[in-house]
């Protein structure tokens, strides 16, 4: 059964995706091009959850799961500078029992129009599709201009990103590749060749309005970062209002002797409802090379947002993507090999500061193709009853990426 915000705007939106498909089929006048590229991914996971928790479900302990993941990225060029790009995927998922933590919302925090589609919702096949991108781009001499469902990409970090504020995905998060689109309005001015600005709004009212909250307060982002250079170092501040906060904060990333270090920080506000207490989020990290085929990385993070006691935990912002993590101490240390010109692999650990739970992940890749990935990979946590990541399951998991 498929969901819908109305038969007309479904159909609308669908039917704006199917005409920019078929422009990329027909002959186009000499200034009009098109491009089209995608990536097919299967997903096949083995998943064993704490007998306690799958008790309290009443789920088998064992979970098999099959993710397949096809996104169709059509670009239109318009006319010099000017383009349209969609990014559409469709996602089927086959399972031996329900999900532990019911459905994701089919909207985020910083999407306005609801664009995911359930054709079918069975309790063990589910089929989804939907529009992760959909936006007009104009370059300039000087800058661009992006309209629409988009990726907004700030920070430095390798494993968290604080002034991510648009699209940051979770570390423990092995089945995404793509970060979540923000429907926004970003403009780009280049001032020099390592130094810009980008201001971007994120509108929430018209979101509000539809879903009946005419009289709620404006929940709009706004925000603005200045990036430059000094030296062998990439700097940026950046500033703005975020879920009716004021933040500030930036970030910097560069060369000190032959390794590369990074950080951000933010800074939130009280909310001036009193709903929330002003909060401070920071990274630190380290990169090296360690030898031509071995390279490190660690990475601390310190979450002021996050508690101390687990009996405080908000879980359910956690399980539904509204936040990362909810403790407040947090490092990474990670590594990769290179096993043979065709094969890498990969170890990492997070390690929970606050609670002591924590996960270790390893992957190996073989690169099949020059279009063609094979990963076989595992996720296994650790930690005490109701620590952090003792919800988490173990997961073992091969996937298999093909691009065109």
């Amino acid at each position: 059964m498929m969901r819908s915000t109305g038969g007309k705007s479904v159909a609308a939106r669908m039917a704006l995706f199917v005409a920019l498909l078929m422009l990329c089929t027909v002959p186009l006048r000499a200034q009009v091009e098109c491009e089209f590229s995608g990536y097919v991914v299967d997903l096949p996971v083995y998943q064993s959850f704490r007998s306690e928790l799958a008790d309290a479900f009443r789920l088998d302990a064992g979970m098999g799961v099959n993710l397949t993941r096809l996104r169709l990225r059509p670009t239109l060029r318009l006319w010099d500078g000017a383009g349209i790009s969609v990014e559409h995927e469709t996602d089927v998922s086959a399972m031996t029992q329900s999900m532990l933590f019911g459905e994701i919302s089919d909207i985020t925090n910083r999407q306005v129009v609801d664009l995911r589609w359930h054709p079918v919702a069975e309790e063990h096949v589910q089929v989804q599709h939907y529009i992760d991108r959909l936006y007009f781009r104009q370059n300039f001499t000087r800058g661009s201009i992006i309209a629409g469902r988009q990726r907004i990409s700030w920070g430095s970090g390798r494993i968290w990103n604080p002034t991510d504020l648009f699209n940051p995905i979770n570390p423990a998060s092995f089945d995404k590749i793509e970060k979540d689109g923000a429907d926004a309005l970003s403009a780009k001015y280049y001032i020099g060749s390592f130094t810009d600005v980008q201001l971007v709004y994120n509108p929430r009212r018209a979101r509000l309005q539809a879903e009946g909250q005419g009289d709620a307060p404006d929940s709009s982002n706004y925000g603005a970062r200045f990036r430059t250079n000094f030296a062998e170092f990439d700097v940026s501040v950046m500033g703005g209002r975020f879920d009716r906060r004021t933040i500030l904060g930036g970030d910097f990333a560069g060369n000190l002797l032959e390794a590369g270090v990074r950080g951000e920080l933010i800074h939130a506000m009280e909310s001036a409802d009193g709903a929330g207490d002003a909060y401070t989020r920071f990274i630190l990290g380290v990169d090296y090379q360690l030898t031509a085929k071995l390279y490190g990385v660690v990475e601390y993070l310190h979450n002021g947002e996050g508690a101390e006691d687990p009996r405080d935990y908000e879980l359910g912002r956690l399980f539904t993507g509204e936040i990362l993590n909810v403790a407040r101490d947090y490092v990474y240390l990670g590594g990769t090999y290179l096993l043979h010109p065709l094969v890498t692999g990969s170890l990492g650990a997070i390690a929970g500061l606050t609670d002591g739970s924590g996960f270790v992940t390893a992957t190996a890749t073989w690169s099949s193709s020059d279009n063609s990935v094979i990963s076989l990979g595992a996720l296994i946590p650790y930690g005490s009853r109701l620590d952090e990541y003792w919800y988490y399951p173990s997961s073992v998991y091969l996937k298999g990426e093909f691009y065109f």
